[in-house]
């Protein structure tokens, strides 16, 4: 049976990791699946990693997840960063990306957080604010390598992980590598 089409949704498990090799069997063999090596950005690494295989043990889906800590005006605070979603070409029909991001935010929310953050190329903006995520109109700074700052040129959204959680306001600055 064709596991896309299944009426039982999707099994998302967690990974104990995410290479490169991982990389490639969701994506095929390629230099930059995200479409974000022309921002010459260095990125975070994901500390938890969430997956889906397929009936045949390939991994088909991805999210990755890190406590990130940033200032938004006078506020400091810890957010979880979510990023490294990938689904696999010919996997595109939304039910993986809808389950790996349900999972995300409910693995998110035992974190202690009140916020969940997302860089996106603005194309896909509209998918994620139909999943919940805000966009911010704030100017978001994060960190290179050298202790270097650059203005994020990706979208930058939010989403809360508790009822109530707004967004605080000011500019961001992320203490660290973007996610």
């Amino acid at each position: 049976m064709d596991d896309r089409r299944s009426a039982v949704p999707p099994e998302v498990v967690r990974l104990p990791r995410y290479t490169r090799a991982d990389q490639d069997e969701i994506f095929g063999p390629g230099d930059d699946p995200y479409s974000v090596g022309n921002l010459g950005l260095t990125f975070r690494p994901k500390e938890i990693h969430l997956g889906i295989r397929a009936a045949d043990e390939r991994l088909v889906a991805h999210i990755g997840l890190v406590p990130i800590p940033l200032g938004v005006g006078d506020t400091e605070l810890v957010v979880v960063g979510m990023g490294g979603l990938a689904v696999a070409p010919g996997r595109r029909d939304g039910s993986l990306a809808r389950a790996l991001l349900e999972a995300a935010f409910d693995h998110a929310r035992t974190l202690g957080s009140a916020h969940a953050l997302a860089f996106c190329r603005p194309r896909l903006v509209p998918y994620y604010e139909r999943r919940g995520f805000h966009e911010l109109a704030a100017e978001v700074t994060v960190q290179q390598p050298g202790g270097r700052l650059v203005v994020m040129p990706l979208r930058t959204i939010w989403a809360p992980l508790h009822d109530g959680a707004e967004w605080p306001a000011g500019a961001v600055r992320l203490h660290s590598l973007p996610i």
